[in-house]
């Protein structure tokens, strides 16, 4: 996933999600100010963070990170014992979307007690031990690195729970002006569910020197920003040689001939079950589809289904691409994602890794981004501000044979309907989300193909003239108002109506906007059902809200609100609106619980299943290559331990993952992540001949 969409629940996320993960220097015994600088997009700087240690012992935080019109401010401040933990710690300001952040910790001796918004304990501890915050600015990572390197074998226990990892990989030489340091490249490991890179200084009192996430974020003290880039290809080296690693552990190669013996196929055209069928597989496409036990085959593998439903592979229509992300999605049975934004170099290395074997990951489908020039700016894709400039935008997209082109907030209105008809011109579909001061209704009505995100849609009816919806407004906005918006009027009516005559496609990603009723204290809704099956960290990090809903009276209100935005979904559904299944958050489990929202806004599971294979398929312009169980086509394939047809939620139970010619095993990618599996693995076995 692209932290550029969505960052407070990713890079933030994964560096504050205990908070041993932060940035700063926490080594020096005197007064000492150190600066870092965040830089998106190779170089504009979208945040700092300010690091005082005083020389009473208490370290001072201040950081900001504004990007895409949304970002946490933070002030922190903490002491340290003398193993390097916190001994006591408080944070307090705002989230991403605008939830207030208000966390503290101390030690006393073995008691240790925390409180923040979202919850609360204490208890005994013996010995060394970190405190993970929920809400922390980026600078507990040096004292976790810190507390690491005092450990023999660099593992640090963690507060409430958990192990904390660190292990070298690498070095480089930076420099500045005459000065010049050694730096280490450092992988975390035990919060959340991937590894965590990192750049720290050497010697015995390391911290950290640099943050980089590939194709997004750059985090580094200020004065050095030369060397981010040199960093960053090292860093992207070392990641990939890990990922590598672990492609080669979790792929089962077919061979020769599979067969695939009594499933239930469903059949994504028509959204129904169909009886027992075997399927023949060979060079990783369909060959044959035929009456269970009908006739004889000649096969080299087989795998029993026993009566288990197969269905197509399903797609994810909204992701933005990341290297660790394939494992969650090929685990839930993804094996198509459509990128929705993302840095074009970082993704055309991503896409061709991917085509080469060389990543875990779902195939590819590119969808251009095209922003328009402003302090808002969200700067992935290109940025534009002239006519020529959206011209080249989509002459790029096409002569890399994307196939549609994706308008962000900033978008140009003068400029829109050109560029619509200019892309489609060139073969290009166009979706995207509203640009400001502009409502649904007149993109649509000036050539959209698709619409993304239910609150885009909703802000139709409420935005004046006058609206930023490239604020904070697009969601606050939505959840104010959506309770009382009448679906009966004419003009919600006539809206639907408009969206059916153009054939405009809808990419809602509802469990996504699920966040804006969630309270602090309670579990995001997207993971309650399988909460028990997640590490204790991502646990206790998906309790943390991130709308400010200060009493039960908003808390209803926005409840109210978003149960009309299932709604709203269920009425374009069944007035012809083509719905397809995205997401736009936690991969995998986010699309299980977009699935079981459909069904709430009164589809069928069939019809659920549908929006994430044939309508999908069809959305990305590759039907006719997946997207349905069919001779001819790829064999993307998943085998369900249940019965989604009839019970949507069945849906987590995949045993069996084929993409193309390579089986995968959901259990053994759960496992790999931390995660307690959700069905038996059904094995590729050799034919008895």
């Amino acid at each position: 996933m692209n932290p550029r969409m969505n960052p407070g629940r990713n890079v933030w996320a994964s560096l504050c999600l205990g908070a041993g993960l932060g940035l700063v220097s926490i080594a020096a015994s005197a007064a000492e100010t150190i600066r870092y600088v965040a830089l998106v997009d190779g170089g504009t700087q979208a945040g700092q963070q300010v690091v005082t240690h005083r020389d009473d012992g208490v370290t001072e935080v201040e950081f900001i990170f504004k990007d895409n019109g949304r970002g946490p401010e933070l002030q922190e401040r903490f002491t340290l014992a003398d193993d390097g933990t916190f001994q006591t710690y408080q944070v307090s300001g705002s989230s991403t979307f605008g939830a207030p952040v208000e966390e503290s910790f101390s030690r006393d001796g073995d008691r240790v007690e925390w409180k923040s918004t979202s919850d609360e304990g204490e208890k005994t501890i013996s010995g060394t031990a970190q405190y993970v915050p929920l809400g922390g600015t980026p600078a507990g990572f040096s004292v976790a690195v810190g507390a690491l390197s005092k450990r023999p074998d660099h593992t640090l226990p963690l507060i409430p729970g958990g192990t904390l990892t660190m292990r070298k990989i690498a070095e480089a030489q930076v420099s500045h002006g005459d000065e010049t340091r050694t730096v280490q490249l450092v992988t975390l490991t035990g919060i959340g569910l991937v590894p965590t890179f990192a750049w720290a200084t050497t010697g015995d009192d390391p911290r950290l020197f640099a943050y980089i996430y590939p194709g997004y974020l750059q985090l580094i003290e200020d004065g050095w920003q030369a060397n981010a880039d040199a960093l960053e290809a090292q860093q992207k080296q070392a990641e990939g040689e890990a990922l590598v690693a672990l492609q080669q552990d979790l792929t089962h190669p077919v061979s020769g001939r599979l067969l695939i013996r009594d499933a239930r196929v469903f059949d994504s055209e028509n959204a129904t079950l169909g009886g027992a069928s075997d399927v023949l597989v060979e060079n990783g496409r369909i060959v044959s589809v035929t009456v269970a036990g009908a006739e004889a085959v000649d096969a080299d593998q087989v795998v029993d289904a026993a009566g288990r439903v197969l269905l197509p592979g399903l797609f994810d229509s909204h992701v933005h691409v990341g290297r660790w992300d394939g494992g969650l999605h090929l685990a839930t049975g993804i094996t198509t994602v459509r990128d929705m934004g993302n840095d074009n170099a970082t993704l055309q290395q991503l896409m061709a890794q991917i085509e080469a074997g060389e990543l875990l990951s779902p195939r590819v489908v590119a969808a251009g981004f095209i922003e328009g020039e402003s302090k808002f700016s969200a700067r992935n894709g290109f940025v534009v501000d002239t006519m020529d400039e959206a011209r080249e935008a989509v002459d790029w997209y096409a002569a890399h044979d994307y196939p549609q082109v994706k308008i962000y907030n900033s978008f140009p209105k003068e400029l829109l309907r050109e560029t619509v008809a200019y892309a489609h011109e060139k073969g290009l579909r166009v979706s995207g989300h509203v640009p400001a001061f502009m409502r649904a209704d007149e993109v649509v009505e000036q050539g959209f193909d698709e619409l993304q995100h239910i609150n885009q849609i909703l802000l139709n009816f409420f935005v004046t003239p006058d609206t930023d919806t490239r604020t904070l407004a697009r969601f606050y906005l939505v959840a104010d108002e959506t309770a009382g918006l009448d679906f009966d009027s004419p003009r919600v009516q006539d809206f639907i109506d408009l969206l059916v005559r153009e054939k405009v496609v809808v990419d809602p990603t509802l469990a996504t906007f699920e966040f804006l009723h969630q309270r602090a204290g309670e579990m995001s809704p997207i993971v309650a059902d399988v909460a028990d099956h997640l590490p204790p960290d991502i646990q206790r990090n998906r309790r943390a809200a991130e709308m400010d809903i200060p009493d039960d009276a908003t808390a209803a209100l926005y409840d109210r609100s978003f149960a009309k935005l299932v709604e709203f979904v269920g009425l374009m559904h069944e007035a012809g609106v083509p719905i397809i299944a995205g997401t736009d958050e936690m991969p995998g489990f986010t699309l299980q619980r977009e699935l079981e929202l459909y069904v709430q806004a009164g589809m069928t599971p069939g019809e659920a299943l549908q929006t994430a294979t044939w309508n999908a398929a069809a959305a990305s312009r590759v039907r006719e290559d997946r997207g349905s169980i069919e001779v001819g086509k790829r064999a993307d394939l998943i085998l369900v331990d249940g019965e989604p047809t009839a019970n949507i939620s069945d849906i987590r139970k995949v045993a069996l993952v084929l993409k193309g010619d390579t089986a995968y095993y959901p259990s053994e990618i759960h496992a790999a992540l931390g995660i307690e599996p959700f069905a038996q693995p059904v094995r590729l076995g050799a034919a008895g001949r």
